[in-house]
């Protein structure tokens, strides 16, 4: 069972971002765009689920599903879409995951609702400090039901993805 665990910003995250980021390169070569640090690790004092969210943008999504094996070579599972179309979504780790990649072609909308919520939290660290906080709270609340404890963010989340998409567009 995935348990729910929330911790306060941990320093090591941007380094193991890294760490993951140049296996990914080196297995996407010349399709790579840029590869991205997104969710709340990525997140300067956010608390945080331990798991690395990295976002690679590429030329050809389709390209990509040539390299399913060499992902799972290098301990992902492959999800597909994952119920979102025009993503390719891979998780590392079993029941505990330690890292999520989700992967767009350039020019993918998705792509700007990501930075743009990343950007907007590291912007505005009282909005960061009260997303975290609701964080550590469901995850008290709901420590073995990932399900429960992301609808118990859902609310805040949709709000904040709104305040960052206009925010992002004022100031890009």
């Amino acid at each position: 069972m995935r348990k729910v665990e929330v911790l306060d910003y941990q320093t090591e995250w941007p380094g193991l971002f890294e760490k993951e980021k140049s296996r990914l390169q080196h297995l996407l070569q010349g399709n790579s765009y840029r590869i991205f640090h997104i969710g709340s690790t990525s997140v300067p004092g956010l608390a945080a689920k331990p798991i690395i969210d990295l976002m690679p943008v590429v030329y050809n999504l389709h390209q990509i599903d040539a390299l399913n094996e060499e992902m799972e070579l290098l301990g992902y599972i492959v999800k597909g879409e994952n119920g979102l179309p025009g993503r390719r979504y891979f998780e590392k780790g079993d029941d505990q995951h330690t890292h999520h990649v989700h992967l767009f072609q350039l020019g993918n909308e998705d792509i700007i609702r990501h930075l743009a919520f990343r950007d907007y939290l590291r912007a505005h660290p009282k909005e960061a400090q009260r997303y975290g906080q609701l964080k550590k709270e469901s995850a008290l609340n709901y420590p073995d039901d990932i399900t429960a404890y992301i609808a118990a963010k859902a609310s805040l989340v949709k709000e904040v993805e709104q305040l960052a998409l206009r925010w992002y567009k004022r100031t890009n």
